[in-house]
């Protein structure tokens, strides 16, 4: 697949190399990892994760958000990439399966148009904290009303965007997790459709 995995993390344990073999072995290639400034107690993932193919590690030398994360591997996708479809934003703790990490990336090479492409979390679930969920759905209630921004999840981090998108994602505002909300709300001022 010619899909670039994104995978921002700060302070990992061994989720962050479980998740990127689990990538690996779902037959993603290219995947760059973003150390946010982590402490000198939490490097060792991010050198193991670096030993595998196909894995580039970025590193911020102190922590400067997940937006600052994120933008610091779109701009360098941008450059170093060229030929890369798009990305897949992932988390590096595990919480997305690699096989749904692969639906989103086959919908990305699948859409005719620029779209961003959210994975949606199924709130329903008894494991979901209510906290979660209640948040989830306060967000989404006021992007809907204030902002006309209708999506089922508005703050996952399994994400996909077309290479075409990532300048002008760059340079949307925000360096830390407001940064997600910011790229939703970008995408609707811009009139570039939502996927699920």
């Amino acid at each position: 697949m010619n899909i670039t995995i994104i995978l921002p993390s700060l302070d990992p344990d061994e989720k962050l190399v479980q998740t990127v073999d689990g990538l690996l072995a779902e037959g993603f290639d290219d995947i760059v990892v973003v150390n946010d400034g982590s402490g000198e107690t939490h490097r060792a993932p991010f050198a193991e994760a670096a030993e595998r193919p196909g894995v580039t590690v970025l590193t911020h030398e102190k922590n400067r958000g997940k937006g600052a994360a994120l933008k610091t591997a779109f701009a360098f996708v941008a450059e170093h990439r060229p030929n890369t479809a798009g990305v897949v934003t992932v988390d590096g703790d595990g919480q997305h399966r690699p096989a749904d990490v692969k639906r989103l990336a086959e919908a990305l090479l699948g859409e005719t148009q620029p779209t961003l492409w959210l994975g949606v979390r199924d709130f329903s679930l008894p494991n979901v904290p209510p906290r979660s969920r209640a948040g989830n759905r306060t967000t989404l209630a006021i992007l809907r009303l204030l902002c006309g921004v209708r999506v089922t999840d508005s703050q996952t981090g399994l994400r996909a965007a077309p290479a075409s998108l990532l300048p002008a994602l760059c340079r949307v505002k925000g360096e830390r997790y407001e940064y997600e909300t910011e790229m939703l709300l970008w995408a609707q001022r811009e009139g570039i459709p939502f996927g699920e």
